[in-house]
């Protein structure tokens, strides 16, 4: 098993090699009596892009959004917001640094009080602006986020998706340079999610907006975000690019977390596995980028003819890469060491899970 202190080294996206960084961490550890919710944190965002941290409850995701806004003060280490290191500075010095900072919440956290249009607007009314900019701000929120309609409207008369749409135009309010979004999707049911998920997509292509995600749900990861970064223990173990950190995952963690969204062996197949070599051998094969596109197993049937059987697996494409996960059994002994040859060749990875005995 890795040690959880390691970070895997990944690709990451050209998008981090061309613009300047929006946020900066440099190893931040903050603890709570001696439990230690960061433990030297590193991290980056660049502009426009949108970066998912993932990692399960306890993990450190909402110490680490709360060190980003000022909500908590790091023990040691900086973080940096558009180069202004922030750990330093008092609660008065903080106030405009968090106007470039918009957040959205799992819960919308709206004034049941105010209509829309005035729950938009609020950020600008404690920044002091008149009344006819902000509702001419808020106006204009409401149009991108698709609730025109609705700006008399009071939150209780909204769904969870219209509300959530609201928490996104009052974060955009005051032209933030970051979106923070803690665990934003998780009330919603999946075509709402969806449906938020291509909202935040379409604010971060058309205003080149910046948008950090924490969740524990890969989905939201695997549909808009451009890196990941994967948090256990209060560290950092796992980072990269999203399709080859999904298709190559390195950490034992990171290989948890994603065993919901990734093709599995069928259970009942897996519990019939055995380390004896006895029966048939199960193997799981992974492949991503060009090679997923390739003929594997009509070649490795060309070459070794009935060495092998399809058991499960399929095609995905994450950022437009295809990613392949399959399960193939062989039977015969003798073909297993070729068919392992004839795939590593082939830039597969290749694991030999077990041995399934009733196959005989």
């Amino acid at each position: 098993m890795n040690s959880p202190s390691t970070v895997v080294a990944v690709t990451t996206s050209p998008l981090a090699k061309e613009s300047p960084d929006v946020v900066r961490l440099t190893d931040v550890r903050r603890n709570f009596g001696k439990t230690a919710a960061l433990d030297g944190v590193s991290l980056s965002v660049r502009k426009g892009e949108i970066l998912g941290i993932i990692g399960r409850s306890g993990a450190g995701k909402s110490t680490l959004i709360r060190c980003l806004n000022g909500l908590e003060r790091p023990d040691s280490g900086s973080v940096e917001i558009e180069g202004r290191d922030i750990t330093g500075l008092s609660e008065q010095q903080l106030q405009p640094l968090r106007r470039k900072i918009g957040m959205i919440f799992q819960h919308f956290n709206l004034l049941s009080a105010k209509t829309v249009e005035e729950n938009v607007a609020l950020p600008l009314k404690i920044e002091g602006l008149p009344k006819a900019a902000r509702l001419k701000r808020a106006a204009e929120l409401l149009d991108l986020v698709g609730l025109s309609d609705k700006a008399k409207a009071y939150p209780s008369s909204l769904s969870g998706g219209q509300k959530q749409r609201v928490g996104i135009a009052r974060a955009l309010a005051g032209r933030p340079a970051l979106l923070l979004s803690d665990e934003a999707t998780s009330a919603l049911d999946p075509e709402t999610t969806h449906a938020i998920l291509a909202l935040l997509k379409d604010i971060n292509r058309k205003l080149d907006l910046t948008i950090l995600l924490i969740t524990h749900e890969m989905e939201v990861v695997r549909t808009i975000a451009d890196r990941v970064a994967v948090i256990d223990g209060g560290r950092i173990i796992e980072e990269g690019a999203v399709w080859s950190v999904f298709s190559d995952p390195q950490n034992d963690t990171t290989k948890s977390l994603l065993n919901t969204i990734r093709p599995r062996l069928p259970e009942h197949i897996a519990q019939r596995l055995s380390q004896t070599p006895v029966g048939e051998a199960v193997l799981s094969v992974d492949l991503a980028g060009p090679e997923a596109n390739t003929p594997l197993f009509a070649d490795l049937s060309a070459h070794l003819p009935n060495s092998f059987r399809l058991i499960h697996g399929g095609i995905d494409h994450i950022q437009e890469q295809p990613v392949a996960r399959f399960f193939i059994g062989v039977t015969d002994p003798a073909r297993l060491d070729p068919v392992l040859q004839f795939l590593k060749g082939r830039s597969a990875r290749v694991e030999v899970l077990g041995y399934d005995a009733r196959s005989l």
